[in-house]
């Protein structure tokens, strides 16, 4: 019997994952009618339906499901006999889905340093973030937002998720806020997933939000953060993760007020390779880096990464 081409099934398990060919194709580098056509080859021969296609909306079939169970064991084994291949030549990947606005905040400026930390692991960033999946079967770790309550995935908490309202330094210069009450004078700036950010900001304070001028909701925390940092209006940001653009001064902090979200970052990845050496030392990596960006004092040596992670909290 013939067997489905990799690329055909790879099309197709990130095709289910993601609920998209649109999705699956911009992974693949190719159209959405050409993942489309795969699928339905794939469909043909197989002699099953694998999705049911709806008008605005892409789900698997019993068959499919079982069928994605299957295919994500054996990725899963080719992908653990590559690495052992590439450790006998001496080299090592590690495959990272990292959140988009972590990833251009807190990673990608400290790459050259991981580099110079661990030279011999390759990387493979995945910042996508449009799969639904917290730590999807191709990814090594991930650093996913939430409450870390994952079944069969082992989290460690990075930081909270805090935010803070800033502007640019031209727009405050412009109209100065010194009080809660000038908001109302303003346009907000809010992530669509936290619409009522503002308010939750306002009450954790104690205060009373009031009626601003004109609200933008963002689906990207960057888009956010850029807009407010052109002036589009006063941003409602992560406080910790824009801590450079403080520091750089091309965003000022309004208040010193943070309302902290319940949800966190946290580094996740399964069980079975905890004790892997790349990932043992790409956690140790960054917990250090985020100690030494929330300025914690340095634990004695002998410390396990629980009570860093205590200490992180």
């Amino acid at each position: 019997m013939r067997l489905p081409s990799t690329k055909t099934l790879r099309a197709f398990q990130l095709a289910a994952r993601s609920g998209s060919f649109k999705t699956a194709a911009s992974q693949l580098f190719l159209t959405p009618s050409a993942v489309s056509h795969q699928i339905r080859a794939l469909e043909e021969e197989l002699g099953v339906p694998l999705f049911h296609r709806g008008a605005r909306t892409l789900t698997l079939t019993d068959a499919g499901a079982t069928y994605l169970r299957e295919i994500e064991h054996l990725f899963e084994r080719l992908d653990a006999a590559t690495r052992e291949l590439r450790a006998r030549a001496g080299r090592s990947t590690l495959r990272l889905r990292v959140a988009s606005f972590f990833a251009s905040e807190f990673l990608l400026p400290r790459l050259a340093e991981l580099h110079a930390a661990q030279p011999e692991i390759d990387l493979e960033i995945d910042t996508d973030g449009t799969g639904t999946d917290i730590h999807p079967a191709d990814a090594d770790v991930s650093i996913a937002l939430g409450s870390g309550t994952w079944n069969e995935l082992q989290a460690q908490r990075l930081f909270s998720q805090a935010y803070v309202p800033a502007c640019s330094p031209a727009l405050l210069a412009r109209t100065p806020v010194t009080s809660i009450d000038q908001l109302a004078g303003h346009t907000l700036l809010v992530f669509e997933a936290r619409k009522d950010g503002w308010e939750r900001w306002a009450e954790s304070a104690g205060l009373q939000m009031p009626r601003p001028r004109k609200r933008i909701a963002f689906n990207n925390m960057a888009s956010l953060v850029r807009a407010t940092e052109r002036s589009a209006g006063i941003g409602l940001i992560p406080a910790l993760l824009s801590t450079e653009r403080f520091r750089a001064k091309s965003l000022t902090r309004l208040f010193d007020h943070e309302w902290e979200t319940e949800d966190s970052y946290y580094l996740v990845h399964r069980a079975e390779v905890a004790a892997r050496p790349e990932i043992v030392a790409f956690r140790k990596w960054i917990l250090e880096e985020v100690r030494k960006t929330m300025q914690l004092p340095r634990l004695v040596q002998s410390a396990d990464e629980s009570e860093l992670t205590a200490a992180t909290g």
